[in-house]
């Protein structure tokens, strides 16, 4: 460890130690809307030196005294050109012009760095403007299951929102909005995710190579950045669609100082339903209401105090709220009432201020809290003269952050990029409890039973630095993390390193090799995406989850537009979680401790991406080969068997076209070999009882095979879109029409043991979630 930590000094210092020059920075920003632009590029033409914008669109390049001539670029954006004479430091912010779409654009492939140039490896981003164009289940459009059609990422069913990346479960994703992570991605129990597209800046997914400024989690890291609102102009966008409507709207307080964004999406099946409800009850004795819908509110507010000092504000608020109220009115005031709600959500509030310390060191101070709550109810009240009796019972369980982080980004030449910080998160842990609370005439009833809440901190420090060496380049770094949850404490240094080989100014080869760990864990039913899965801390007795990844792959850019990657990858996990067989969260009288098994994971494969994102044609197609296993010495008699989620072939097709100015078509294709699933290969009667008569009960026991030894049949589906927009004075509306499963495969949701109807001989039945559903909605700018 010691020597790990002086190799970094040196090439600190190495990085330092330089001859006299000047330095430009500045930031890139979007000349329409003011939005600072992530990932653009500066290029100096003479000496191929060039520099990268960070999250915050702050830029920095070292250069020799003389003349220099710099172009600017930005994916879908009109390069820019400027040559000065440097011969002190300056400050330069480009503003660039986004492209249209149909517009022919030349761009030369020494000014807009390559993927082939790139030391990361395992990262896709997509363009929102592209995640829009995707056809989507009711018309919905949505951001996770847009990356669950990328090489590594399989979803967690028909329709799901879950995420499962390079052999991982879904608590080892980091999504992280607005540097925030957000614990519950789903809404509808997983068949819509929470972000709301048309709030959101951009996304990227980090599948491995992590470089040493991520952790806590041990197989992806997304992150999803909010618009932080037009600085130049008001303007909103917003559509109707069959199951939701959205409105985002946006502008400056202070011109080119200070702007806003708010965005709400809610669901309206309760209100559709309320005058069906209310017209049946009208003339009874019997009233009903009913609440039936999800929301989803984002807002953001940030100012440019000067240009060393910007401070922005983020809020999100997003739930799913079920309930019924059944009042049957009797003679005499008489009544009695049945009630029964759900309700689940994330709340998530960022507080970050941006400092350009100099022109070459740049920070951000980060506040965050983050809170997930499952809230489930159940009641009935009684009122028969004048006696009142009512029992409600809740079931709880939630988690909620508190934390605090600052990172560095110092760049002292085109030669290194070097980054650190550290953080520290409190967590707060409702591990599920369950009250009852009524009356009976006059006696009061009251009784809780669960588990205690739990608190830990999380603290991590981390340094990284991305250095070139002529055509060999590496980010080289180590996360030091650590965990104290009452008498346990675990530190894990955790080494990363990513390498990149430029065979030509078009190949390159790339190699990584990390290793993480994670300490806070979910306890699922490995099913449906549910809110009841549980969120619980690594104990004396339960164990940090830890891995390390190998990955070795090549990357070019074909014409400069089709950027091609293969990659092949190796992963071990040590601690992974899952219940013991036959154990939920419904027995709150057994500790959490004592339902969890650990073991080991293995997950290997190769993944393929030829990805085109800009021009008239965009999309991409990706094929995925893996093995996806797990080992636990008291599940399947110790021996390791395929996760649920092992699918041997992924193929995914994504094609948008822009056929004229007016007029978009898209397709998606999708094909995934069947989910690992558990069956009976045996059955035997045994005795469970006395009957109501005295007579024995006896009934049939089924016998599991293997775990997850069967395959349900493959899963292969067509979605089609087309788009249609005009001009209007106002600004712009679009007719969106798009068809799911557009052949009507019938793909397996689940597989039980049933009988025929024929030969009332058992056999094993499939049911099939999703036809072909056709959809439409209207969506409007102005």
């Amino acid at each position: 460890m010691k020597s790990t930590l002086l190799f970094l000094f040196l090439l600190l210092f190495g990085a330092v130690v330089q001859a006299q020059n000047y330095t430009i920075s500045g930031y890139f920003d979007d000349s329409e809307t003011g939005e600072k632009l992530i990932a653009a590029n500066l290029f100096e033409v003479k000496s191929g030196d060039g520099a990268t914008s960070n999250t915050y669109g702050f830029y920095s390049l070292t250069l020799p005294k003389g003349e220099v001539e710099l172009v600017a670029s930005y994916l879908g954006y009109q390069a820019v050109t400027k040559k000065i004479m440097l011969d002190k430091d300056l400050t330069i912010n480009f503003t660039l012009t986004p492209n249209s779409v149909l517009e022919e654009v030349v761009v030369v492939a020494e000014k807009t760095k390559k993927i082939q140039k790139e030391t990361q490896m395992s990262q896709v981003s997509v363009p929102v403007e592209q995640i829009e164009k995707i056809p989507a289940l009711l018309g919905e459009v949505d951001v996770l299951k847009v990356l669950q059609l990328l090489p590594g990422v399989q979803s967690g069913g028909e329709g799901q929102s879950g995420m499962y990346v390079r052999g991982g479960s879904p608590d080892q994703n980091l999504i992280l909005l607005d540097g925030v992570p957000v614990y519950n991605v789903s809404h509808l129990l997983g068949f819509f995710s929470v972000f709301n597209s048309d709030a959101i800046k951009n996304v990227t997914l980090t599948k491995g190579g992590f470089p040493a400024r991520y952790g806590g989690r041990l197989s992806s890291v997304v992150e999803i950045n909010m618009k932080e609102g037009n600085s130049k102009e008001f303007h909103g966008e917003g559509s109707i669609g069959l199951i939701s409507s959205r409105l985002t709207l946006e502008g400056p307080i202070k011109k080119e100082k200070t702007s806003f964004m708010i965005s709400g999406r809610r669901t309206y099946a309760d209100l559709i339903a309320k005058p069906f409800i209310r017209a049946a009850s009208q003339n009874s004795d019997t009233k009903v209401k009913m609440k039936l819908y999800f929301y989803d509110l984002n807002a953001k507010i940030n100012h440019q105090f000067n240009d060393k000092h910007r401070v922005y504000l983020s809020a999100y608020s997003g739930s799913d709220v079920f309930s019924t109220n059944i009042r049957d009115n009797g003679q005499n005031g008489n009544y009695f009432i049945e009630k029964a709600g759900i309700d689940w959500g994330n709340v998530t509030t960022a507080a970050r201020w941006n400092y350009k310390i100099s022109n070459k060191l740049f920070a951000n101070t980060t506040l965050t809290y983050s809170q997930f709550k499952f809230d489930f109810g159940v009641g009935e009240e009684d009122s028969f003269d004048g006696e009142l009796s009512k029992v409600d019972v809740r079931y709880f369980s939630g988690i909620n952050d508190w934390a605090g982080k600052v990172d560095f980004d110092f760049i002292p030449n085109p030669n290194h990029y070097i980054r650190f910080g550290l953080g520290d998160t409190y967590h707060t842990y409702h591990p599920g409890a369950l009250s009852v609370n009524g009356q009976d005439g006059n006696d009061p009833l009251k009784i809780d039973v669960g588990q205690d809440k739990r608190f830990s901190h999380e603290y991590y420090g981390y340094v990284e630095d991305d250095i070139k060496w002529g055509a060999l380049k590496a980010n080289i770094g180590v996360h030091l993390s650590g965990f104290r949850e009452k008498k346990a404490h675990y530190f894990y240094p955790q080494p990363r390193i990513g390498l990149r080989y430029l065979l030509n100014n078009n190949w390159s080869l790339k190699g990584s090799f990390t290793t993480m760990a994670q300490y806070i864990n979910l306890l699922t039913n490995e099913s449906l995406s549910l809110p009841t899965d549980l969120w619980v801390p690594s104990t004396k007795k339960i164990k940090p989850q830890t891995s390390w990844q190998a990955a070795l792959g090549a990357a070019t850019t074909i014409h400069d537009d089709f950027e091609v990657s293969l990659e092949a990858y190796y992963k071990k996990m040590k601690n992974v979680v899952s219940y013991k067989e036959g154990a939920t969260f419904v027995n709150l009288e057994e500790s959490w401790e004592d339902k969890i098994e650990q073991g080991f994971g293995t997950a290997y494969g190769t993944e393929l991406l030829i990805q085109k994102k800009f021009g008239r044609t965009t999309g991409w197609l990706g094929y995925t080969l893996s093995w996806n296993k797990r080992q636990f010495d008291n599940i399947n008699s110790g021996k390791e068997f395929p996760f649920k989620y092992d699918r041997r072939h992924d193929v995914e097709i994504v094609v948008s076209h822009q056929v004229k100015e007016r007029v978009n078509v898209s397709a998606t294709w999708v094909y995934g070999t069947g989910n690992a699933i558990s069956l009976p290969v045996a059955g035997y009667r045994g005795y469970v009882g006395v009957g109501y008569n005295g007579t024995p009960y006896v009934r049939t026991f089924d016998v599991l095979g293997e775990k997850n030894s069967f395959r349900m049949g493959a899963y292969h589906r067509l979605d089609l879109g087309v788009e249609f927009t005009k001009k209007k004075r106002w600004g712009e509306r679009a007719w969106v029409f798009s068809i799911y499963n557009a052949y009507n495969h019938k793909n397996p949701f689940f597989i039980y043991l049933g009988r025929d109807t024929k030969t009332h001989k058992k056999t094993f039945k499939k049911v099939s979630l999703f036809p072909v559903i056709p959809a439409f909605s209207y969506r409007f700018k102005f």
